[in-house]
């Protein structure tokens, strides 16, 4: 009884759900405070924990382990920086929030990424904002053990940090670009900086959250972040934005979404063959440029008009499916999918944006399928190959999933992105 009001508690202040954190993490945590107070029954704990603001952070504190490094996930750096660039604007600098924010990593991260992307002190500012006190303590203190250092991409640690007593400290130019917060993201209460955000990471909070509780705090994210603004979340939740007015950004292995601006977006109207009517014919003069001048000038209009209709109808047939998936209506998406492949036939775009559609829907191995053909047309589609890599891993096909990746990784380095 007592632990059910518990569970209630926490996700009513934090949004954590039981059912995705794991019950046995929740019990650990009780455990460590009745503990701590002396208390060993479960009501007595409850009394004190309902009068007591500062036990139900110490509450939260135990709850939230924090498993963060520097630089993880390197993609959605380069991401950020690209973004900024687009938005810079004289006299305003760009505006990031880091959520959650844990013990620091991610917003030093943030920093020296904008340093390296040639940005000034005054170009950028970072917020970063964690429910647990404990996180943010050390954050504050900023000294970094082996644990916040994996990978081969080590380098920045000659660059930006100096050895300090227990680890290593990021210099003081990056530790002023960073401001640390104290809320979390379902407390309208929270003191964030002044929204809305160019950037906002948000990665690894989603899978915490029931169905419900990911519907409203994509609400509130994209409430707090720019018209056009980014957003990037987690490789296990790539999945959730594009059901709320997010826009991929269709960078690989970024996981970046763009806020969509509701005003701006097209009406999407399915496809038929009367919806888009017959393209003005290319000028006669222009046209004997071009063909044969033996044949009649209305039979080379005839067949020009012939070879290219049906691809723009294409075109425009594809770029429909893909605004409704973009404005969230996966169901839609996925059947003008369907009607584009019968009226057009296979393309690797259309099997990516339909297999998108089913990711989105959870119905993985229909998603999978349809990745797989996007690749068997086009087997440099890189979007295809970083979303079933991260389905393949998702179901623990881990060899498959590191080959696909690596293949991405040679696909960048050929292209030189």
């Amino acid at each position: 009884m007592m632990f059910g009001a518990v569970e209630q508690l926490l996700r009513e202040k934090i949004g954590l759900d039981s059912g995705t954190v794991g019950l046995s993490v929740i019990r650990h945590a009780l455990r460590e405070r009745m503990s701590a107070c002396r208390i060993s029954g479960l009501q007595d704990y409850w009394q004190l924990l309902a009068g007591s603001p500062s036990e139900l952070q110490e509450l939260i504190n135990a709850v939230v382990v924090p498993e963060t490094w520097f630089f993880r996930d390197r993609e959605a750096f380069t991401a950020m920086t690209r973004h900024a660039r687009a938005r810079m604007r004289p006299g305003q600098p760009i505006m990031l929030l880091s959520l959650p924010c844990s013990t620091g990593e991610e917003p030093y991260s943030m920093a020296m990424a904008m340093f390296d992307a040639g940005f000034g002190a005054q170009d950028f500012k970072i917020d970063a904002v964690d429910v647990s006190t404990g996180n943010l303590a050390a954050a504050e203190r900023a000294v970094y053990g082996r644990n916040s250092f994996r990978g081969d991409f080590l380098e920045f640690r000659g660059r930006y940090l100096e050895a300090a007593e227990g680890g290593l400290r990021p210099e003081v130019r990056v530790l002023k670009q960073v401001r640390f917060r104290l809320g979390n993201l379902f407390d309208p209460a929270a003191s964030y900086g002044p929204a809305p955000y160019d950037i906002i990471f948000c990665r690894n909070l989603l899978i915490y959250f029931n169905r419900n509780l990911q519907d409203r705090a994509l609400v509130c994210l994209k409430t707090l972040l720019a018209p056009d603004g980014l957003l990037l979340v987690g490789p296990a939740e790539s999945g959730l934005p594009i059901l709320h007015g997010f826009a991929s950004a269709r960078l690989p292995m970024a996981f970046a979404f763009t806020n969509v601006e509701p005003a701006k977006a097209p009406r999407t109207v399915a496809p038929s063959k009367s919806r888009f009517g017959p393209a003005t014919p290319a000028p006669i003069s222009d046209v004997s440029k071009v063909l044969s001048p033996i044949r009649p000038a209305s039979s080379n209009a005839a067949k020009v008009e012939r070879s290219v209709h049906p691809s723009e109808r294409a075109a425009q047939s594809l770029a429909s499916v893909e605004r409704t998936a973009n404005a969230g209506r996966v169901a839609e998406a996925k059947e003008l999918a369907l009607t584009h492949l019968g009226e057009y036939g296979p393309s690797p775009e259309i099997f990516y944006l339909l297999g998108l559609a089913q990711d989105a829907e959870d119905a993985r191995s229909e998603a999978i399928q349809n990745y797989r053909k996007a690749l068997y047309l086009e087997p440099r589609h890189q979007e295809a190959l970083a979303h079933l890599a991260l389905l393949l891993r998702k179901q623990g096909d881990i060899a498959g999933a590191e080959a696909l990746t690596g293949r991405l990784g040679r696909i960048g380095k050929r292209s030189g992105t």
